[in-house]
């Protein structure tokens, strides 16, 4: 079966997903559109997902490619290639909040085009018995050079940029986002993360997201947390929640003893110790939390729930190949981990109506070798996707043994 063809790129396919109004109304309210001239903004963001896309690996390579496809990117509401020079001078002196207003303006029409976007396929790992909001937040640090990039420093020989997310793991797309470089803890950006998280939803997050007076607020504004304990927290029991058994070791109510740490946080909470299995070893983990309805096990359960957001990670920096910028600057560097954003979603969309069944990196393989191509973006889908994923390859092999002599 061969895919249907198209009179227009499968590159314009994917891009015409993103309103064309909201970036000329970006551009003028961030002040872009002044600093352009041959180079439209429109033009600047095509290049940057194409360079997503395309797995770009220097400006040179993205450059060259547009220039030699100048006839079919003219088709995408006129965009044009731009120069190494121009791109370079774009990603370092344009406004990126430009960028990640259109991240999220493209993601809000999405979902009003299809409500149900993001809801077929939920990650796998989403505790079932749950039917609330379930909010999942971590950071991923994204690795720099520290002698040409100044800004993102935070050891004397080391840079770093932060990416702070917040997901919801029923639909598996971001609901708050925040880049910056990585020289604070994870605890100063909390608030902000749980800014706009409603009462009755639930915020999953490790340990170093523990802000004491952050969760107090949590618990009055009604949302229900949950995290890993710190190991040198002091607490006392007060009350025991539930009768241990099984792989729950302890279910307790305790208070905090410290003097700063109980005026930070005056309520009680759960204490859970449970055995669970990490890496197929028995391991003693302990989570606390304000809820005292759900059942241990199903404090486990989300908490579990949080490897969703690593999944989501691994998706940008590996799949999307997250780490190889284009510039040095702090504007270029958050342009591309916007515009990375932007593709991811962009992708999704594409999967979901299409109905794809395999996997994130298997999409973006198929997409990628025929973004010039003048085929329809759905029928190549439907063909490539009849055929299974290949079985994993064996480092080694096996211990053979002859017929009646095997262990």
């Amino acid at each position: 079966m061969k895919p249907a063809k198209s009179t227009i790129t499968v590159l314009k396919q994917v891009v015409e997903l993103i309103p064309g109004y909201e970036v000329s109304k970006l551009a003028r309210e961030h002040g872009v559109d002044k600093r352009s001239r041959s180079f439209t903004p429109w033009s600047h963001v095509v290049a940057l997902v194409h360079s997503q896309l395309a797995h770009s690996l220097s400006l040179n390579d993205l450059c060259d490619d547009l220039r030699n496809h100048s006839g079919a990117l003219s088709t995408l509401r006129r965009a044009v290639p731009p120069s190494r020079n121009g791109l370079s001078h774009a990603n370092r002196n344009r406004n990126a909040d430009m960028a990640e207003g259109l991240f999220w303006s493209t993601l809000r029409h999405l979902q009003n085009q299809a409500p149900s976007f993001g809801m077929g396929r939920r990650y796998v790992g989403f505790p079932k018995r749950f039917r609330r909001v379930i909010n999942v937040m971590d950071s991923t640090t994204i690795k720099l050079v520290a002698n040409c990039m100044d800004w993102a420093k935070h050891r004397r020989r080391k840079a770093a940029a932060k990416c702070h997310m917040r997901l919801d793991l029923q639909t598996f797309l971001p609901r708050f986002a925040l880049v910056k470089p990585a020289n604070t803890h994870d605890a100063t950006e909390a608030p902000e993360l749980c800014a706009d998280i409603r009462a009755g939803e639930v915020a999953v997050f490790d340990k170093a997201y523990i802000n004491l007076a952050h969760l107090h607020s949590l618990d009055q504004r009604g949302v229900f947390w949950v995290t890993r304990s710190r190991d040198n927290m002091a607490c006392e029991i007060v009350g025991q929640h539930t009768a241990p058994g099984g792989r729950i070791l302890l279910d307790a109510v305790v208070h905090l003893t410290g003097v700063k740490s109980r005026c930070a946080y005056p309520n009680a909470f759960r204490l859970i110790v449970a055995e669970l299995d990490v890496d197929g070893k028995p391991t003693v983990m302990s989570f606390i939390t304000n809820n005292f309805e759900w059942a241990p096990s199903s404090i486990c359960a989300l908490y579990k729930g949080r490897w969703g957001v690593e999944v989501f990670f691994k998706q940008i920096k590996q799949t999307l190949q997250l780490a190889d910028f284009l510039g040095h600057s702090q504007e270029a560097i958050r342009w591309q981990i916007w515009t990375a954003l932007l593709t991811y979603v962009l992708l999704r969309f594409i999967a979901f109506r299409a109905q794809w069944k395999r996997s994130f990196a298997r999409l973006l393989t198929v997409l990628r070798s025929v973004l010039w191509n003048r085929l329809d973006m759905h029928s190549v889908l439907r063909c490539c996707g009849t055929a299974p994923d290949p079985p994993p390859l064996r480092t080694s092999p096996g211990q053979a043994y002859l017929p009646g002599f095997a262990p």
